[in-house]
């Protein structure tokens, strides 16, 4: 049998000007994918770490002194494995070293199909927050204890929402995900629900969160590309059925114990770290965790975290 092919690492840099835009270079004329827009970097050479690796390339590509940056997401695709970092400081002007065309882009404004597909997932990552909010069960289409405590993580910076409810009938959950859509949208965030993308769609929310039980009988993502789309995962077989049928992004639990799962055998740190870099998805670990575990989670390869009540006390 012929030997397996070697696996290319490739590192990235998300690159960030004072207005907040993200360097984009295009790939020149010779090139395979030559005019689409990726993210600056190259190969890791042998016995060089991501992060030694990323700091030459910058260097040799943009003529800018790399000082520090945090993993953001790894993106696995076919041989290639694209390890994306983000760079929080440099020295330096980037300027173009190689003869390619450079761009500042809000990160909205960017178009994954200018791109190689490696890169699409990073622009859902870059979207994307560190900390997501799932909501415990309301008492009501008028839980204010609830609707308070979600305002509080709105005004601490939580910019991602699942309104979660397994016990009210759906026309309450109408009533209180209107006033949560109010309330999140006012604060500049986003607001998905659990399970019910028809109602998602006609109350004009920003997604849905589908447990691995609903995700399975699909054969596509449910809504359209301007919806989020975000699947619960507990194992590999999860995680690559959440990438075939379109999801954004997923949850991959429980990484610790958990009082709501007794019983379940959680993943544990090294465990999900593997999960996560095999997945180009961004992930958010959940289960036992809390904003302390929030730099681990990154530096696990995850987006960030997802909490109940962690986000609410």
């Amino acid at each position: 049998m012929p030997a397996p092919r070697e696996t290319i690492h490739v590192v990235a840099g998300v690159l960030r000007d004072a207005r907040g835009r993200i360097l984009l270079t295009e790939r020149p004329p010779g090139k395979s994918l030559a005019g689409m827009w990726e993210f600056p970097g190259g190969k890791v050479e042998r016995g060089e770490s991501a992060r030694d690796a990323l700091a030459r390339e910058l260097d040799e590509e943009l003529g800018i002194a790399m000082q520090s940056a945090r993993p953001l997401i790894q993106v696995p695709n076919g041989r290639i494995v694209l390890d994306v970092w983000d760079v929080d400081a440099w020295t330096g002007t980037p300027t173009s070293r190689e003869g390619q065309a450079l761009a500042w882009v809000d990160a909205d404004g960017i178009e994954p199909s200018t791109m190689p597909p490696a890169d699409r997932p990073v622009v859902t990552a870059l979207r994307l927050p560190d900390r997501y909010l799932v909501t415990p069960e309301p008492a009501g289409a008028e839980d204010d204890a609830l609707l308070s405590g979600v305002e509080r993580a709105l005004e601490r910076g939580v910019r991602l929402v699942q309104l979660r409810s397994k016990a009210l009938p759906r026309a309450s959950i109408a009533t209180l995900a209107r006033r949560l859509r109010e309330t999140c949208h006012a604060h500049g965030a986003r607001l998905v629900l659990n399970g019910d993308w028809a109602l998602a769609e006609i109350l004009g929310l920003d997604g849905v969160h589908l447990p691995a039980a609903t995700a399975a009988t699909l054969g596509q993502r449910p809504l359209p590309s301007h919806r989020l789309v975000i699947v619960s995962c507990h194992d590999e077989a999860e995680l690559v059925y959440a990438e075939r049928i379109g999801a954004d992004a997923v949850t991959l639990s429980p990484v610790r114990d958990t009082p709501s799962h007794p019983g379940t055998r959680p993943l544990g740190w090294a465990r999900a770290a593997m999960l996560v870099a095999r997945t180009p998805l961004p992930v958010y670990l959940l289960g036992g965790l809390g904003t302390d575990d929030l730099a681990q989670a990154r530096e696990s390869g995850a987006q960030g975290i997802a909490a109940v009540r962690a986000f609410l006390d």
